[in-house]
């Protein structure tokens, strides 16, 4: 392997034959920059789709309240159907130990000033795990606690877009912002994922924007998310099992689906795992044929070149070189070419991965990457395919009679 004399033969050969060379290495370029690429493509159609679903809890199911449409269990239809502190206590006790996170929700649009600067924002009313279920970052201060909760202090979490509007100068937290004629101490600011519309909302305990609205217990929404051990189809069932409940719960038809409404993450998880499963076969098996293409490449032009060879072959056994000796040179020759190559391969693949970047995101393909240990495998893959594909006419050529090799044409 490291005979000073076989590697000067072998660079003289590929200086003295480079169109064949570059034939040789072209094939195993091509197919690892085109593996690279599809590959990277494919990553980033997955990227994408994850990051749409990353926007909240991706376990998350959650539970709303509408107008009935079927008279039911003696009650008319078109009766609004409104949930309470006691619903969400039922729907979080109902099997809890599928409970991951957990808070109700009620919301109203308020009227919010700060010194001279006013604007109406949502305010949300929700207890401390909102903070998960909407997966907000915490830019400054901190967010709702149990205490604040029990205590139904005036305390309020506000967006980073409602800092901009309202709080221009300095830390907004300690600040009193006035509330629909109710003052709240700021204790934190957060930034969420769902852009400027989510981030110009303000939360506060939801016993105390109750308290606001003279002691109700109204509960707008429900979120619940789920253990993630569950998989798509158990937490599926755990939906529908909330639903029906909650449904027989406040009287509502079973077959009625606008009385009670919900919104299973699961099943839209179920439905993209399916897709980025389809996904990935189709871009494994053009990946995997595209290698396929290169080994064929490769094993077709190393054939030639060993019956272009021939003579050379007829020479060298004439001269007393050992059948051995020729092989190991062939192959030696193969995999130099092929290794070469392949790192061109890699090179030209990754660097087009990173000239396209996020420019295809519209396409729905962001940051398309490949790891590096697809890559690697991908690449002992051709450099073993080029030593069988060099090694294997290089075999039969040695056993040829120098005599008969010689004659070739």
């Amino acid at each position: 392997m490291f005979d000073l004399d076989r590697w000067q033969e072998i660079f003289s050969s590929i200086r003295s034959n480079v169109l064949r060379t570059v034939l040789s290495g072209f094939t195993v370029a091509l197919g690892l920059f085109i593996f690279i690429v599809l590959f990277g493509i494919g990553s980033g159609l997955k990227n994408a789709f994850t990051e749409g679903f990353a926007r909240d809890a991706q376990n998350l199911i959650t539970i709303y309240s509408g107008k009935t449409t079927i008279a039911y269990n003696g009650l008319q239809s078109d009766r609004m159907v409104t949930m309470n502190n006691d619903d969400y206590d039922f729907l979080v006790n109902s099997d809890k130990e599928k409970v991951g996170y957990s808070t109700p929700r009620y919301t109203a649009n308020l009227m919010v000033k700060y010194g001279k600067e006013s604007g109406s924002y949502q305010i949300n009313g929700a207890e401390a795990e909102e903070k998960y279920i909407e997966n907000r970052k915490m830019l400054e201060g901190r967010y709702l606690s149990p205490i604040d909760l029990a205590r139904k202090q005036n305390v309020a979490v506000i967006g980073r877009m409602v800092q901009r509007d309202l709080i221009k100068n300095g830390s907004p937290v300690g600040k009193d912002l006035d509330i629909n004629g109710t003052m709240f101490k700021v204790v934190g600011v957060f930034s969420d994922d769902g852009g400027d519309y989510d981030e110009r909302h303000i939360t506060i305990p939801i016993t105390t924007l109750q308290q606001m609205k003279k002691g109700s217990d109204t509960v707008s929404t429900v979120y619940i998310a789920y253990n993630e051990k569950l998989t798509p189809e158990q937490a599926i069932k755990y939906g529908d099992k909330l639903k029906d409940g909650l449904k027989a719960r406040k009287s509502v038809s079973p077959d009625d689906e606008n009385g009670v409404r919900i919104w299973n993450n699961a099943k839209n998880m179920n439905e993209t795992f399916m897709f980025m499963a389809v996904l990935t076969g189709i871009v494994t098996f053009i990946g995997l044929g595209t290698l396929l293409a290169g080994i064929i490449g490769i094993s077709n032009i190393m054939v030639y070149i060993v019956k272009e060879r021939t003579k050379e072959i007829g020479v060298r056994k004439a001269i007393g070189a050992k059948p051995g000796s020729i092989v190991a040179l062939i192959v030696q020759e193969s995999v130099v070419i092929t290794v070469v190559s392949g790192f061109v391969g890699v090179g030209l693949g990754v660097l087009a991965l990173n000239l396209i970047g996020d420019n295809l995101e519209e396409y729905f393909i962001k940051n398309p990457s490949v790891g590096w240990y697809e890559i690697i495998a991908a690449f002992i893959a051709l450099v073993i395919s080029g030593l069988i594909a060099g090694f294997v006419p290089a075999y039969r050529a040695s056993k040829i009679k120098p005599i008969e090799a010689l004659r070739t044409e």
